[in-house]
């Protein structure tokens, strides 16, 4: 479900096959696609992998190398399995017009029985087809015209790139709900659903709203609604680079991202820290000492990796800052009619900026009349956008689909955000130059968990043939071992819970023998007693026991020889640095059971459908 346009001096084919190579790290299952030559259409589709595409397209039989506009597209199905026929791109009966698409139509069934009434034929299962179909039905001469008005018709999420093979020089892209970027080159112009596929051409983007249309054609870009009156979009400058998005020598995305940890904590904390007021400069709140105190709730909306760092988050905004906070997942958040108000600050949390029921949720908290502000990593995202104010994350380029760099620097921005709420409220000077200290140091933590690596390989090869795995914590530990067990089932594919561990004994004990692994966090924070109790309970069923445990604790001594050391830090910063040794286990339990880490089956990198 990403895909890529491109229109220039170029060879399409080439071009257009390496943007899908950089894009292979948000999965898909096929992949297709389609040029202009001559006055004609030519598409080229594969089921799996894009080398396999790669391999039809440029061979004897296969594209024109010659051709400079075309669209391309790697699918992860939905409507219909992952088939050739299913994949995209999608053409009209007389191969006039094609089509690449993500999202859902939700009358796709609808518009097909219009469209076959009227003499359509269709050849996939996928709901993308009626697309070309339906333009074709609106088309008398003006290519956008008859795209607006068929987009007019469907209902549901779409991110769409058109080619007609009566305008040799164009891409029609169009946006509702699902990203889409372009990139404004010198004599060439790109079409993509993600930056990643813009970069190596230009750094100059325009990123699209809902309800636009766009016109691409070589080094220029016109916008309009779908009614075709013209709009106005900025161009944003990207400073990542084409290297940023490479593996630097790591065997893997996810293990460089895991050790690009240190620098990443760097960046989100540069700038951020009053040492002398003990408090963060977060410009991007937008929110005057007064705004801070009349706040007096907090919500939080997130999915997955973004939820537990949300977690995290309540504790900190309680603990520090004494305000009531709740983390919604995203998805039921509009579901479940939230009780708002103006003095309620929502939080939307997410890496990409785009994931659909995080959008969702804050485009309901504005409706409500709650504040609003993101958290994200990707700059001008549409839920950056739309939010008016936030933080980024500042992370770089995150390629592996399981989160890791993301996940620390979103605590620590949530981390910040507390210490500046607290400041205004309960905390005195001295308590918050302290934990500005603190924070400081804690790149250089991480660093010092990232020497651990081969004590961390070699307890993972130890038990990376178990099926099942518990992850238990407390506190500040409670979401970590969410996080922890959602990493290990995400690339490994063990099945892996996380529990609070006072909740063992409220059902999951009965589970435990010695085939089950329990990695417990016992730190040395609040709770450890409690934990130290949870752990005999384990060992007393046989349970084989992994720790996580401070730097010079001797009170874990003995339970276990499988022990993981955390440098000591304040609670607060706990879970970041508890997190990168959890990370690095489920790395090297996914690399000994022969998994494909950055492309684990059936996930994406950024869910934007709903």
């Amino acid at each position: 479900m990403w895909y890529r346009g491109y229109v220039g001096r170029g060879a399409a084919p080439e071009i257009l096959l390496n943007g899908l190579h950089r894009l292979e790290y948000r999965g898909y299952d096929s992949a297709g696609i389609a040029v202009l030559h001559g006055g004609n259409l030519q598409v080229c589709r594969a089921v799996g992998k894009v080398k396999n595409l790669e391999a039809k397209a440029l061979g004897s039989d296969g594209l024109p190398r010659d051709a400079h506009t075309g669209i391309a597209h790697t699918r992860w199905a939905t409507h219909g399995s992952p088939t050739e026929a299913n994949a995209h791109p999608h053409c009209d009966d007389h191969a006039v017009f094609a089509c690449v698409h993500n999202g859902i139509i939700e009358n796709h069934q609808h518009l097909r029985e219009q469209l076959r009434r009227k003499g359509h034929t269709f050849h996939s299962e996928t709901d993308t087809e009626v697309i070309p179909h339906l333009i074709a039905e609106f088309y008398n001469g003006d290519f956008l015209a008859a795209a607006a008005a068929a987009l007019r018709q469907l209902q549901g999420a779409f991110g769409v790139a058109l080619l007609c093979r009566h305008h040799p020089d164009q891409i029609v892209a169009a946006r509702k709900g699902s990203p889409i970027v372009l990139g404004v080159g010198n004599g060439e112009s790109i079409v993509a659903s993600d930056v990643a596929a813009v970069l190596g051409h230009t750094n100059n983007v325009i990123f699209l709203d809902d309800g636009d249309l766009a016109l691409v054609t070589p080094g220029d870009v016109s916008i309009r609604n779908l009614d075709n009156v013209p709009i106005t979009r900025d161009v944003s400058r990207i400073d990542w680079t084409l290297e940023s998005v490479e593996k630097g020598g790591f065997d893997h995305f996810m293990l460089k991202e895991i050790h690009d940890q240190p620098e990443s904590l760097r960046n989100a904390l540069r700038g951020r820290l009053d040492a002398d007021q003990g408090t963060a400069i977060l410009s991007g709140m937008n929110m005057t000492p007064h705004d801070l105190v009349d706040i007096d709730r907090i919500v939080i909306a997130a999915c997955g990796t973004s939820l537990h760092a949300g977690m995290v988050g309540e504790h900190l905004f309680e603990d520090l800052a004494g305000i009531v906070t709740e983390v919604e997942q995203a998805a039921e958040f509009r579901y479940r009619n939230p009780i708002l108000s103006s003095r309620t600050l929502a939080i939307a949390i997410s890496q990409s900026g785009e994931t659909a029921d995080t959008l969702a949720a804050l485009r309901e908290a504005k409706m409500k009349g709650s504040q609003v502000l993101a958290i994200c990593n990707v700059v001008s995202s549409t839920i950056a956008r739309e939010a008016g104010r936030g933080v980024y994350l500042h992370a770089g380029p995150e390629i592996s689909v399981a989160s890791t760099k993301a996940f620390t620097s979103q605590v620590v921005i949530l981390l910040l955000m507390a210490l500046k709420f607290a400041r205004t409220r309960r905390m005195p000077r001295q308590t918050g130059v302290e934990l500005v200290e603190e924070l400081r140091r804690l790149p250089d933590q991480v660093a010092r968990v990232l020497d651990r690596a081969p004590e961390i390989e070699r307890i993972a090869r130890k038990w990376a043939a178990a099926r099942d795995f518990f992850y238990i914590g407390r506190g500040y530990l409670h979401p970590v071992a969410l996080e922890g067990a959602l990493k290990l089932k995400e690339i490994s594919y063990i099945h892996a819970e996380g529990y609070h561990a006072a909740e063992l004994k409220h059902g999951p004990i009965a589970l435990l023998d010695e085939d089950v692994p329990v990695v417990t966090l016992a730190n040395d924070i609040d709770g450890k007693d409690k934990m130290l109790s949870n752990i005999q309970e384990c060992r007393a069923r046989h349970a084989p026991v992994i720790l996580t445990a401070t730097e010079g604790d001797t009170d874990v001594a003995g339970f276990t020889e499988d022990v993981i050391r955390i440098p000591r830090t304040h609670q607060c910063l706990t879970p970041v640095t508890t997190t990168v040794a959890l990370q690095l286990f489920a790395y090297y339990v996914a690399r000994e059971r022969g998994c494909p880490i950055d492309q684990p089956r059936n996930l994406a990198k950024s869910v934007t459908v709903e």
